[in-house]
């Protein structure tokens, strides 16, 4: 039988989604059925993944598991760190004011800008001439 999640978190990024569970553990952080530190090669994203945790000094406290889908490594890896703070602000508003003030519950919004009629890419024009 499956463990029961302590808390559950959503975390989004661009076009990345992560459904984060918490139990109760030895700190394993499972991404997609595999260990985070072979799902994420790069120590960048590693870190980015476990502040949550650093920032509530929790990283032996509990197993994380992470179903990730869509977008790149960098998404991935910001909408994972989105859901397990998410999920961890509901332990306790202690922890919940802790997260904010490191300014890991904000979704960032920021997204790919639209490409527009009559130019090249998003912004980029093509070359002017008087003659």
């Amino acid at each position: 039988m499956a463990e029961q999640a302590l808390y559950s978190g959503t975390g989004r990024r661009k076009t990345s989604v992560a459904r984060v569970r918490i139990v109760p553990g030895d700190g394993r952080i499972t991404v997609n059925g595999r260990d985070y530190a072979e799902y994420f090669p790069r120590s960048t994203y590693q870190t980015v993944v476990s502040s949550p945790l650093k920032v509530l000094e929790a990283e032996g406290r509990y197993d994380v598991i992470v179903k990730v889908e869509g977008g790149g490594p960098t998404g991935q890896a910001e909408a994972v760190r989105h859901g397990i703070a998410r999920a961890l602000a509901e332990e306790s508003q202690e922890a919940r004011g802790e997260l904010k003030g490191a300014g890991l519950l904000t979704r960032d919004a920021r997204a790919v800008e639209r490409k527009k009629y009559g130019l090249k890419k998003a912004r980029k024009r093509p070359q002017f001439s008087k003659r």
